[in-house]
């Protein structure tokens, strides 16, 4: 059985241009109902020409989707999972509730009744399952454990889960991430991808998208983000809404789009003069982000200040925080703490230009989580930067992966991190910012953000 550490919990996060991403790990996709192919015919548009359309689209007919009240068939999805009879799932069942009870952190599962889940979900097996039953079964029982963090993923969902690690995301769409606000009925822009439809037409971070083709992307308290696909070079009309504006229709054109996630990397504005260096860091949950950070550091030369902005990471793998921390710190951090045994935390400095003193300001809120948090938590135990934002919620336990026999794999909250110079329990307090500044994210553009503007004054500058 192999191991690998992991700092995961990636924010209730959504790819526009793919499949809905809802926190993937605890909405299985082998739950969610496919709805029937339908055949997309090529027809003359009600709507405008887009404004941009790509090369491989231009000899082709416009296709639209009709109706939109119906469903387009996403244009990614995950393959099936290989069929296990019932003597494999029960090794794998076997294997799942084997490790959990070598490895959770919480000797008593926190006050529940594991050992009956684990009954109740082996009758079930015994008595009959069809694969992805079975695989529903294991995210099922997984999740009655109850710290938010430990998933298990069937074989199909981790070799989606790799690819996006990996930097490797391959979308048919409009190319952005976004954060459904189901309070406000809609949902906002977290990032755009790069030459993407979204990027053409002029979209922004922090813009809402209200509707697509008239229909609410959010109704009766749910996001239809499915409402946003459909087969390339089809168009859609988007209902697109910037911070203190009205409502516009923007009319977009669905392609390929081949990036890793992006980062937000820019100098502030200031009226001393000062540089002063922005990055907006979405998430550690690919493997490009270090690099991106690292080009983002050279392209800025020395600065006298550096804001780092994780108030929308969610975490990731140990493979992309640890490097970017790197680029700011050095030494034992702290400690990784399990129910048997406890472990340093070493970090090695890789200093580009001056980041290992430039002073730091480090943006946090509600959706920053676990190594979102400890990231920016350990700069700030370690006096290495000032922390500008909201509490965060205190999600912090570290994951350990185990892979299982039929290519399945399981993360199980096995470590909580004690940091070295307070020894503060984050998951009780979250981390705490020095300065609470905060506002929604659609409230404001990145001109007039409120936590920029407290993270300049920290920084001494205007």
């Amino acid at each position: 059985m192999k191991t690998k550490r992991l700092i995961l919990i990636i924010v209730f996060l959504i790819s526009i241009s793919c499949s809905t991403l809802t926190n993937r790990f605890t909405t299985p996709p082998t739950s969610t109902p496919v709805p029937p192919t339908q055949t997309i015919t090529p027809t003359e548009t009600p709507f405008p020409t887009p404004a941009y359309i790509p090369l491989e689209c231009q000899n082709s007919a416009i296709a639209t989707i009709p109706a939109a009240t119906v469903i387009a068939e996403p244009t990614l999805g995950l393959a099936a999972n290989p069929p296990l009879s019932k003597d494999e799932q029960l090794k794998v069942f076997d294997e799942l509730v084997n490790t959990i009870n070598q490895v959770y952190l919480y000797p008593d599962f926190n006050g529940i009744d594991w050992k009956g889940f684990v009954t109740t979900s082996r009758a079930k097996v015994e008595a009959g399952l069809d694969t992805e039953t079975f695989y529903t079964e294991m995210e099922n029982l997984v999740s009655e454990l109850g710290d938010e963090h430990s998933q298990f993923e069937s074989p199909s969902a981790l070799a989606a889960t790799n690819a996006e690690l990996a930097g490797q995301n391959d979308y048919v769409g409009i190319g952005m991430l976004a954060l459904p606000m189901i309070d406000k009925g809609h949902i906002t822009v977290l990032a755009v991808f790069p030459d993407s439809a979204a990027d053409h037409s002029g979209i922004k971070v922090h813009d809402s998208l209200l509707a697509v083709d008239g229909i609410p992307l959010v109704e009766n308290g749910k996001a239809y983000t499915h409402r946003v696909r459909g087969p390339e070079c089809s168009t859609l009309r988007l209902t697109v809404q910037s911070p203190s504006q009205e409502p516009h229709d923007i009319i977009l054109m669905r392609y390929k789009v081949s990036a890793p996630q992006p980062i937000d990397a820019r100098l502030v504005r200031t009226t001393d003069g000062s540089r002063i260096g922005y990055i907006f860091i979405p998430t550690f949950f690919d493997e490009t982000i270090p690099d991106q950070v690292k080009k983002a550091l050279t392209d800025f030369g020395p600065l006298d200040g550096l804001i780092l902005d994780n108030r929308m990471n969610g975490g990731g793998s140990s493979k992309v925080f640890e490097p970017i921390l790197g680029y700011f710190t050095s030494g034992i951090l702290g400690q990784f703490v399990s129910s048997t045994k406890k472990h340093p935390f070493e970090i090695e400095a890789n200093p580009i230009n001056n980041s290992q003193t430039v002073p730091l300001v480090v943006l946090v809120g509600e959706d920053t989580a676990s190594s979102g948090e400890i990231f920016s938590g350990i700069l700030q135990d370690e006096g290495r930067a000032k922390i500008v934002g909201q509490t965060t919620l205190g999600n912090v336990e570290t994951l350990h992966g185990y892979d299982f026999s039929d290519g399945s794999r399981v993360w199980i909250a096995q470590e909580r991190f004690d940091p070295a110079k307070s020894h503060a329990n984050w998951e009780k307090t979250g981390i705490i910012p020095d300065v609470q500044a905060f506002a929604d994210w659609d409230t404001f553009t990145f001109e007039n953000d409120p936590s920029v503007a407290a993270a300049l004054e920290l920084l001494g500058h205007k």
